[in-house]
């Protein structure tokens, strides 16, 4: 069953950002993955005109920004306060990754709880007084040699681990089913005939030629349409190879390029037939 997200509940909260640019590529960021609440703290003279252009088609999230004097304000009405840091300490230890966190993140929110996540300044993070508001302190994973990250790139990291957990997105599937057996196995036989018309491989290295064929067409999943194709290649090769030695081959030379069979045509529309010589 899928989970229902009430991302409404989850506040994308920038503490003193220095630069318009990096709050347009936030709103951008919390877009993508569907979060809508973004508020500012302490902003001072930032360049709007950057950040609308940086934004995107997220302007909406940066018109729609809430602005507040203190980081206490910001985050009021929020029973979950999560705030992010690169930096290690004994008061930090207790930090786990935006993946950890996001299925609790998204529990809090589901049940009408507001959570509240903070990124700290571009310079220089949050202080230890401000993680200290915090109920809980992320961490994202880096290399260590240079673990700080652009603004926006965390608030991408964050957002996504979230509105991955919640389960809600489907990835697009394959409109052909997968090719039968027996249709796979008519396809390899017309590229073997095919390779051996053309002069490719000697008969007595044909079967050694066509393992390794099978074996890089196996790397995948092969559909109809992909078999559909295959076949009218190999078909096309085999007219070709025909007329160039004079030879007629009883099973595909009624098969021109000005003549297509139906195998020869993959089911979307925007598979051509093959051009004429």
């Amino acid at each position: 069953m899928r989970q229902l997200m009430h991302l409404e509940n989850i506040r994308i909260v920038l503490v003193d950002p220095i630069y318009g640019g990096n709050v347009g590529a936030v709103c951008r960021a919390m877009a993508n993955m569907g979060f809508s609440d973004l508020a500012l703290v302490a902003p001072k003279n930032l360049d709007l005109d950057e950040a609308e252009m940086m934004a995107c088609h997220a302007t909406k999230i940066l018109h729609g920004r809430t602005e507040f004097a203190t980081l206490a304000e910001a985050v009021a009405d929020c029973g979950l306060v999560m705030g992010t840091s690169a930096r290690e300490g004994l008061y930090r230890a207790h930090s786990k990754s935006p993946r950890e966190w996001a299925p609790k993140t998204l529990e809090v929110a589901n049940s009408g709880g507001k959570v509240a996540i903070l990124f700290g300044r571009e310079d220089d993070g949050l202080t230890n007084e401000e993680l200290a508001i915090c109920t809980q302190v992320i961490r994202i994973p880096t290399t260590g040699t240079n673990s700080s990250l652009n603004i926006s790139q965390a608030v991408m990291i964050c957002c996504y681990e979230i509105f991955v957990a919640g389960g809600v997105y489907e990835p697009p599937l394959e409109k052909s089913p997968e090719a039968p057996s027996h249709l796979r196995e008519r396809m390899f036989a017309m590229w073997r005939e095919a390779m051996l018309n053309m002069g490719f491989v000697e008969p007595d290295k044909a079967d050694h030629m066509m393992f390794g064929l099978r074996r890089i067409l196996s790397r995948g999943t092969l559909t109809v349409d992909d078999i559909k194709i295959l076949m009218g290649l190999a078909r096309q090769t085999l007219w070709i190879a025909g007329k160039r030695i004079g030879k007629s081959n009883k099973t595909y030379d009624k098969v021109t390029p000005q003549q297509p069979q139906d195998e020869q045509k993959a089911a979307s529309d925007n598979q051509a037939s093959p051009p004429p010589l």
